[in-house]
């Protein structure tokens, strides 16, 4: 499982890399020279910088990994999906780096480092963070297999538009911000998870399994899989911000109760929150059976959601 994991996040982090609009983005703070006017077709400075310090930070790279994966449940070459998988990445990154801003969850790290705003300011965090999520749509639009199988392409990219958008991620981040401080209550934290982080675990799911031709059981088996490992992907969250370890989280833990967040834990407590979160990967192992042996990589790697610690 650990070896197919590194190959797949190996692919995603090639592709990262080389991206050709970022090449030369040197992930420091770098400043346009007084009075340079920028080649047209570039990514200006400093928002090249900007762009490639998030983008590049390490971490999980699930997201993109369960794209690859959900496509290899039915394809063996994966590799056609690598464009759609690393635009799922920036989209997840430019969400890491609003998240972080002063006017939202007001963090200072990320993975260890600063965040972005610290770096390079909050206005080139903001066009950072655009920037990656438009980028993301270049780069699934001018994909191959968007030649080769362009119905397939457009209701994957399709999916991921709208799991990100403002019925899926941004509704979930949108209640999250301006319920800050209000009584917990179980309906309000499940739409929050549900929207906020399963949506955009679901997207790359959905996302594979379009690519590869999946029929419609097998979709409605990928929804059910990715949104119960959302919810314990978020619970698990959750619990690591109160019992986990700061340094290797990589950011400030405790935070949630400071602001008064809507979390799982706040509803029904660290114990349940735990018996919820098993509850919720069992689904999702379930839900792959459709699937056969095919599935057990998906399934190992929900199960991995249960003891992970950053």
């Amino acid at each position: 499982m650990l070896e197919r994991y590194a190959v797949y996040r190996q692919a995603v982090d090639e592709v990262l890399t080389n991206l050709s609009l970022l090449q030369s983005g040197s992930g420091e703070l770098v400043t346009c020279a007084s009075g340079t006017t920028p080649l047209e077709g570039e990514v200006p400075e400093p928002l090249k910088s900007a762009m490639v310090y998030s983008l590049l930070l390490p971490g999980k790279r699930i997201r993109p990994v369960l794209l690859l994966a959900s496509y290899a449940l039915l394809r063996e070459d994966w590799q056609e999906a690598l464009p759609f998988a690393a635009a799922v990445e920036m989209i997840h990154t430019y969400s890491l780096i609003h998240d972080d801003l002063p006017a939202m969850d007001d963090d200072d790290y990320r993975r260890g480092k600063p965040a972005n705003h610290r770096v390079f300011g909050e206005n080139i965090a903001i066009l950072a963070g655009d920037g990656l999520l438009n980028m993301a749509y270049e780069t699934m639009l001018s994909a191959p297999v968007c030649v080769k199988k362009p119905v397939q392409a457009l209701a994957a990219i399709k999916v991921i538009a709208e799991k990100a958008g403002v019925r899926g991620m941004i509704a979930g981040q949108t209640l999250d911000v301006k319920l800050e401080g209000s009584m917990p209550q179980g309906e309000l934290v499940a739409y929050i998870h549900r929207h906020k982080t399963a949506d955009l675990i679901t997207a790359p799911v959905l996302a594979g399994l379009l690519l590869a031709d999946a029929r419609d059981q097998q979709l409605r088996c990928g929804q059910r899989y990715g949104e119960s490992l959302g919810l314990a992907f978020q619970m698990v969250d959750d619990l690591l911000d109160l019992t986990g370890d700061a340094q290797a989280m990589g950011k400030h833990t405790g935070m949630d109760a400071v602001r008064g967040k809507m979390t799982w834990p706040a509803v029904v407590g660290i114990e349940q929150t735990r018996r919820d979160a098993e509850l919720a990967v069992r689904d999702a192992v379930e839900a792959l059976e459709c699937f056969g042996s095919s599935g057990e990589f998906l399934q190992v790697l929900a199960q991995e959601t249960l003891v992970r610690v950053k």
